[in-house]
């Protein structure tokens, strides 16, 4: 006998879940996001060198950023109506508010995936295709290489919406845009 769902999992209307419904579900779990109308759970735990790059990195691009770009981690972006992932980290243009729970496409610079075995094929294909339909200028995906991380940088081709890559960062991190970067790679993850 299969067990019932819990009633929040319910959608609250025929034709699924919205954007906006993630802000009225205490009861999900942290990290659920919404792809095509479809909550997605962070299933397995995180590795520890998952959180550290993560913190790291987030730290390391505060450090970077310009006046007027605030960095986030694991805050949600509102792409359309069905649509509300959670990048590990962005950046935004959009000045602190401490009651935010969202941001939108265009006030987002970057958004940063790192790859986990759970939520590879979504940080891989899904989510970028979506960033990119978006309008998010840049996007850098970070894998596992070996226990070192690699950074994959994208940046959006704004006639055809699609990304296309820039460059592939091995030992240092180093960009000029969406605001000059250069961070040791190998300090992320110690």
């Amino acid at each position: 006998m299969a067990a019932e769902l819990p009633e929040w999992m319910l959608p609250p209307r025929p034709s699924g879940w919205e954007a906006d419904d993630l802000d009225h579900l205490p009861q999900a779990p942290r990290h659920t996001e919404l792809i095509d109308g479809a909550l997605i759970f962070m299933m397995s735990p995180q590795r520890s060198w998952h959180a550290r790059l993560v913190e790291n990195l987030t730290f390391s691009l505060r450090k970077a950023a310009p006046e007027g770009i605030e960095i986030e981690r694991e805050m949600t972006v509102r792409l359309d109506k069905r649509s509300r992932p959670e990048p590990d980290v962005l950046a935004a243009t959009a000045a602190y508010d401490p009651d935010r729970t969202r941001y939108l496409p265009d006030e987002v610079v970057l958004v940063v995936e790192v790859v986990s075995e759970e939520s590879a094929d979504r940080d891989r294909s899904i989510k970028p295709f979506k960033y990119a339909q978006a309008g998010i200028p840049h996007l850098w995906r970070v894998e596992d290489e070996q226990g070192e991380p690699v950074v994959h940088v994208y940046e959006l081709d704004t006639v055809t919406r699609t990304y296309v890559p820039t460059g592939i960062h091995r030992d240092r991190l180093k960009v000029a845009v969406p605001f000059p970067v250069d961070v040791d790679l190998g300090t992320l993850t110690p």
